[in-house]
């Protein structure tokens, strides 16, 4: 008679925002995650192993759209500063 020793089951790593888990990383033992490659262990891009893609995607579309909220402001402005000075002029030659 002999015995068989049974591993725990590994949940495997899941997203830091969602909760989801990570597709593309195996689902390994953390001692069995030091024998992988790096490139094994995680998904090539941004946040990889980390984050899902859905999750990345949505940071990287809200990053962009803060930088153009930011550039739309500043056009604004230029153009609301360039009204005035016209208008601070022309009531400035009217009292001459």
């Amino acid at each position: 008679l002999t015995s068989l020793v049974v591993k725990k089951k590994a949940k495997g790593p899941a997203c830091g925002d969602c909760g989801k888990r990570i597709i593309g990383v195996p689902a390994l033992r953390p001692q069995e995650y030091r024998r992988l490659k790096k490139r094994e262990r995680r998904v090539n891009r941004a946040y990889g192993g980390s984050r899902c893609a859905k999750c990345v995607r949505t940071r990287v579309v809200r990053a962009f759209l803060i930088e153009e909220q930011k550039c739309v402001k500043q056009v604004l402005a230029e153009k609301s500063s360039v009204g005035k000075d016209e208008g601070s002029s022309k009531r400035g030659a009217k009292k001459k």
